[in-house]
């Protein structure tokens, strides 16, 4: 994430969008260049990113940082946006029939299956250009208060 919110404020600050090298982005975020070069193999393939070769080559945004949700880059890198690992196959709650929970769900299920949908709403509804120009904080949609009940309080 980190490397394209890079990308999108060059782009933001040059008028000319000319390709930027990921040894550039590498030094100044100081991420490994090999794992830069595995993850924008990635965005371009899924259609983030674009690519120059030769002198002056480098990558730049395919689409404006405005239409790039920070969910689509996530996507793009095979990033899970999910806060559990509940689903057959995977050894969580929904493990395969014959194990202790034989398929069924764990009590906490609901609660990381919702925090996954929240987190995932959350980032669908942030762009590059947001991160950017520092406006994301107080996104967050505050959820209403529970009363706490009569005798509780007593």
């Amino acid at each position: 994430m980190m490397a394209m919110v890079d990308l999108a404020s060059r782009e933001a600050t040059n008028q000319r969008h000319a390709p930027v090298c990921l040894a550039e982005i590498a030094g100044r975020q100081q991420l490994s260049l090999s794992y830069l070069e595995q993850l924008f193999s990635k965005l371009r393939r899924a259609g983030l990113v674009s690519s120059a070769r030769g002198p002056g080559g480098g990558y730049k945004l395919a689409r404006p940082a405005e239409a790039i949700a920070i969910a689509d880059v996530v996507v793009a890198v095979d990033e899970p946006i999910k806060a559990t690992r509940c689903e057959a196959g995977t050894g969580g709650c929904m493990a395969a029939p014959g194990t202790d929970l034989g398929g069924m769900q764990c009590q906490t299920h609901d609660l990381w299956s919702e925090l996954s949908r929240q987190v995932a709403l959350f980032l669908n509804g942030v762009t590059l250009a947001d991160v950017v120009s520092g406006d994301v904080a107080g996104r967050a949609v505050p959820m209403p208060t529970r009363a706490v009940p009569r005798d509780a309080a007593e």
